[in-house]
């Protein structure tokens, strides 16, 4: 093999090479710079979503908006502007669920009830849920006046005999709760001071009752989320007139 003419094809075919490499580099560089650049409009449009979002007072979308910016552009500008506001924005989110969610588990109603007018707030158990849920009630009557009890709905009531005392834990400190059940035998237990159990109420978020089921003896452990209730609500229905 003529070694010359060897080593003149290697130095051709290695300028060829550098040359090829030289122009997919370059090739690169503009598409490099063409995503960046449209993947920071996206990330602008999505900062002008979030931004429209706030001023609408949509902070459950924001939220979500502002997340996925910042997921998926993280080195963006409009990552780094949400990042400023996001974090206090979710916080806000948070509370505004939960006290929503509070505020729903209570139900008012007002209606005519065996010759007089009442109005009762209603709260289901949390724990136990479903079949075995108790409700909590707090009633005016224009004739019976103003009442506090636990209500289990079903054909059996709770085990107690003349006054009962029911241990209670109420945001974690207990207490005791005097009960008595109705002579006429509704499955039920009225709580004995209603005014102070109310105003314990409206100040409590958590309250856990124990109690006993007529069904089998059963022991249950109410559990209400009441730091929802508003009184304002709880309307008021006067006296009635006696004729």
């Amino acid at each position: 093999m003529n070694l010359p003419r060897f080593r003149s094809a290697v130095t051709v075919l290695g300028v060829a090479l550098v040359l090829a490499g030289c122009s997919q580099s370059g090739d690169q560089a503009p598409a490099a710079q063409a995503s960046a650049q449209a993947q920071a409009d996206e990330a602008a449009k999505k900062l002008d979503t979030y931004h429209q979002l706030l001023r609408i007072n949509n902070d459950e979308m924001a939220v979500t908006m502002g997340k996925d910016v910042v997921s998926r552009y993280p080195d963006s500008a409009a990552a780094k502007e949400v990042q400023q506001s996001l974090p206090e924005i979710e916080k806000r989110w948070k509370e505004t669920s939960e006290k929503n969610r509070l505020q729903g588990l209570w139900l008012y109603q007002v209606s005519p009830m065996q010759g007089g007018t009442q109005s009762t707030a209603t709260i289901y158990s949390s724990q136990p849920s479903g079949n075995d849920r108790v409700r909590l009630v707090l009633r005016r009557h224009t004739e019976w006046g103003q009442n506090a009890f636990l209500y289990s709905g079903g054909a059996h009531g709770f085990v107690c005999k003349a006054n009962c005392t029911l241990h209670t834990v109420v945001d974690g400190k207990e207490t005791g709760i005097k009960a008595f059940a109705p002579s006429t035998g509704e499955p039920a237990l009225m709580i004995r001071d209603d005014k102070a159990f109310i105003a314990m109420l409206e100040k409590a978020k958590k309250i856990a009752i124990d109690v006993t089921m007529q069904d089998g003896e059963k022991k249950l452990t109410l559990v209400y989320e009441v730091g929802g209730f508003d009184p304002a609500k709880w309307q008021s229905v006067g006296k009635s007139k006696k004729k």
